[in-house]
């Protein structure tokens, strides 16, 4: 299966926009697999960050992780702050921390103005562009998170993340 929406300029994209190597993962703040392919994700950062592109979009199960869609919503208020990256990674550093008080000291942490954040939240200001992005994807082939696609293609977790995105680089 290959990757139907290409990346853009919506999307939540950390390193350069020219890299070899794109990983485009589907994730849900709520997900155990999420939160250790995160953690691994975290290692490929430290180490390939100013060679390798990573996007992150949200595929919040809905029915199964019942804060998975505030998650994300937070995670979008924070990036309409300029705090997506910040927040993000707290909210996988914190899985079991994600009722509307939590993400609102996660706000308080990431340093965002709360007043906007707690308004954008208490209005779900994010809710309906994730749920139509999350219906989308559903109808272009994702079924699960985490889904990661290397450069357009669906990776196979045969071998680490990692070691794939190095020999794509040729290191």
């Amino acid at each position: 299966m290959n990757l139907i929406t290409p990346v853009n300029e919506k999307d939540h994209a950390i390193g350069p926009t020219d890299a070899r190597v794109t990983v485009v993962m589907y994730g849900d703040y709520e997900c155990p697999d999420c939160q250790r392919t995160h953690r691994a994700n975290e290692k490929m950062f430290d180490q390939l960050v100013n060679r390798m592109r990573f996007v992150y979009r949200h595929f919040p199960l809905i029915k199964v992780h019942p804060r998975a869609l505030r998650a994300a919503e937070a995670a979008e208020a924070a990036a309409a702050q300029g705090y997506f990256w910040e927040m993000h990674r707290r909210l996988y550093a914190h899985p079991d921390k994600l009722s509307d008080k939590d993400l609102h000291h996660h706000a308080r942490e990431v340093g965002l103005d709360l007043n906007r954040f707690d308004q954008e939240m208490s209005s779900s200001t994010y809710a309906d562009q994730i749920l139509k992005e999350y219906h989308n994807s559903i109808i272009f082939g994702i079924t699960g998170t985490p889904t990661i696609f290397v450069n357009n293609e669906l990776y196979t977790i045969n071998v680490p993340l990692l070691e794939t995105v190095k020999s794509l680089l040729g290191k």
